[in-house]
């Protein structure tokens, strides 16, 4: 088992490499952005799994907008996580087939319904474009396990392209887990009573990216906190730990229309106003706005 996922991560590795050359060929500046949330599961044999709130939402508006903004993304995420421009169809159900319909024959068809979806044909576009230019590969990932070998084989792949690169780090990656040595082999079983489980900490990822998989990257981490107190203390502290160049901070309340861009030596806040907020504008239009500026800031260092 554990050869056949570093085989598996070794043909990403190979895969997002050729990617990348011809991005990097053709012009384009590369991030690999990390979405959705990890899965971690509580027996060998896994039936049972804790998860997080994560939908995916913000990773994939960004590689979006990373996209339009003349990036190649490579969009490491969660299997079935939102995904880019997928985002604007209804969620599974009745609201979805109530957006279809059926146009007459012969033979019969599926359409979108007038009106259902006008958010739909800009949408597709955009990505049957991001498709044509090649701007866009997607690497799935379910268990923490997979994302963090998928995301040392991606860094890794990506580490010769240097300071061209961003690491938009948007995945929420659990702080916890269960060692494959410490989980019970079957089904936990609700017979034997109230439940006590002992969860390891998961080993931070972010310093070995920083200091050996991609050194000369542009490396962005997310800071999600339910204490407004305690947020900016936080991503300072991040920072000066793992020293990466951003955390993009925020409150658990407020993510969806403000957030703060702390680096070493300064702290913005981004947010939408009321008009904005009516228009449909997105937060992440304004992070990967201010970001791809600092980004070139940082290559103009570089050179």
């Amino acid at each position: 088992m554990a050869a056949a996922k570093e085989e598996a991560a070794a043909a990403v590795e190979e895969r997002v490499r050729v990617w990348a050359a011809a991005q990097v060929a053709s012009g384009r500046r590369v991030a690999l952005v990390t979405s959705g949330g990890t899965q971690v599961p509580l027996e060998a044999r896994a039936v049972r799994f804790l998860e997080n709130f994560s939908s995916g939402r913000r990773g994939a508006v960004s590689a979006e907008r990373l996209v339009s903004a003349g990036y190649g993304v490579c969009f490491l995420h969660r299997a079935r996580s939102a995904f880019p421009w997928a985002r604007v169809l209804p969620p599974p159900g009745p609201a979805l087939l109530d957006a279809l319909c059926i146009t007459p024959g012969p033979p019969p068809a599926v359409a979108a319904s007038p009106g259902a979806l006008p958010a739909l044909l800009p949408a597709l576009r955009a990505y049957r474009q991001a498709a044509e230019t090649n701007a866009l590969l997607s690497i799935e990932f379910t268990e923490l396990n997979e994302y963090l070998a998928l995301l040392r084989a991606t860094a890794r792949a990506l580490a010769p392209f240097g300071s061209g690169v961003m690491f938009y780090l948007a995945a929420a990656v659990s702080d916890f887990y269960i060692p494959a040595s410490e989980m019970p082999e079957h089904k936990i079983q609700s017979s034997e009573g109230a439940l006590q489980i002992t969860m390891r900490m998961v080993p931070k990822m972010l310093s070995p990216l920083v200091k050996e998989w991609a050194p000369e990257a542009f490396v962005i981490s997310f800071k999600l906190e339910t204490d407004p107190l305690i947020l900016i203390e936080k991503s300072r502290q991040a920072l000066e730990k793992y020293r990466h160049q951003v955390v993009v901070a925020n409150i658990l309340e407020s993510r969806r229309t403000s957030v703060i861009i702390v680096t070493k030596d300064s702290q913005t806040p981004l947010s939408l106003s009321e008009e904005e907020i009516a228009q449909g504008v997105e937060i992440e239009e304004k992070i990967v706005s201010y970001l791809q500026g600092q980004h070139t800031l940082f290559m103009d260092k570089k050179l």
